[in-house]
């Protein structure tokens, strides 16, 4: 029994140390691990934020008529360039018919009372020429006379302003003719010929006849939300990019940030507002395109820098380093000193040059030919 459990045992061991051999052969065979390398690159590393937004003339002015009527005629359309004072359209005045005929009531009265203080005036008159009345009696009757003159005149102007809205005696204050109001371009005319107004008055708004608008100056309008409005300030460079305009930049800067944000669909955003740099390449922005604004939060400009994927942190210090290779597949630590980053590169202020040489951290296994075999 002795005999059989030794041979069971010697089997064991026998077929142990054969697979040893076997797993020691079999790792011989294995290609070594060897790193790749990469060098540092000088780079442009932008640290941005993004709002989006619309393209909006910095001035625009809606003219409304202070007066209500028709359209009669317009004399311009979307996109016409007009200076202050040029005429836009005219107004055609449908007078009330009560308020018509009240104010020819009053020129009935006022022309009646004309007549009898005219009479009075005559007899004072010709009774102060021959010295029965006092010289107190005759300014009496001639300044009761003077008033009811001035009384027929200004029935006549109320009748006037009612029938055609304007009257001689007020100049510009009430008119027919609606005249542009700034120098610009024309946004929209709203209105047709045919169309009722209502002058803008302490209860109404008014009618807009036409919309004109400064499209030489013009500014980003966008919101940024809650998490990256403490990162931004007025004064920060904008990079505008507008959809409908392929492959342009347009510079500007942030002028505004608003104090307090507004709830939209669960997130509180903040208005913004940017004024686009002038350009000389007379590119025509159309007021209300969609535009994206790049907030310029940090730029630092042909830096060295290294992939973020190559740094590592030391587990006790959390400072950055890198392996740099000091011989064939030997490498080092050295600690480095990182700036900006936008994420995919961070720049190195410290603790590398140009020519060193960083280790990837994935491995790269060395191939071998088939059916090679080391010596």
């Amino acid at each position: 029994m002795k005999k059989v459990i030794t041979i069971i045992v010697l089997v064991i061991l026998a077929f142990l140390f054969v697979g040893a051999v076997y797993y020691l052969y079999q790792k011989d065979q294995e290609p070594p691990v060897t790193y790749d390398t990469e060098t540092p690159t000088k780079e442009t590393i932008v640290k941005e934020t993004i709002a989006t937004g619309t393209i909006t003339p910095r001035e625009e002015v809606p003219v409304k008529p202070n007066i209500s009527g028709i359209i009669d005629e317009i004399f311009v359309k979307a996109g016409d360039t007009v200076k202050v004072g040029q005429l836009i359209a005219k107004l055609k005045v449908v007078p009330n018919v009560s308020n018509l005929n009240n104010a020819k009531n009053q020129i009935r009265t006022a022309q009646i009372n004309l007549d009898n203080e005219t009479k009075i005036y005559n007899r004072q008159k010709e009774l102060f020429e021959k010295g029965v009345i006092s010289a107190n009696d005759f300014d009496q009757a001639q300044r009761s006379f003077d008033i009811a003159k001035q009384n027929l005149e200004s029935a006549k102007e109320t009748f006037e302003i009612i029938e055609t809205g304007t009257t001689a005696g007020i100049g510009d204050a009430a008119t027919t003719e609606i005249k542009a109001t700034i120098s610009g371009m024309v946004l929209d005319v709203p209105v047709k010929v045919g169309n009722q107004v209502i002058e803008a008055n302490n209860f109404n708004e008014g009618t807009t006849i036409a919309t004109i608008a400064n499209v030489n100056e013009m500014i980003f309008e966008g919101k940024v939300d809650e998490s990256e409005v403490g990162k931004i300030e007025e004064g920060l460079p904008l990079e505008i990019t507008v959809g409908a305009i392929q492959d342009v930049v347009f510079d500007a800067t942030l002028d505004y940030v608003a104090p307090q944000g507004v709830e939209e669909n669960g997130a509180v955003q903040f208005e913004i507002e940017g004024t686009l740099a002038k350009r000389d390449d007379n590119i025509f922005i159309r007021a209300g395109l969609s535009a994206n604004a790049s907030i310029i939060l940090e730029k630092a400009e042909d830096v060295l820098a290294i992939k973020e994927a190559l740094v590592q942190f030391d587990k006790d210090t959390k400072k950055p380093y890198v392996e740099v290779m000091v011989g064939d597949q030997e490498f080092e630590r050295r600690d480095i000193k990182l700036g900006i980053s936008d994420g995919i590169n961070v720049e190195v202020v410290d603790g590398l040059s140009k020519d060193d040489k960083i280790k990837v951290w994935n491995k790269v296994e060395e191939k071998r030919p088939s059916g090679g075999r080391r010596g």
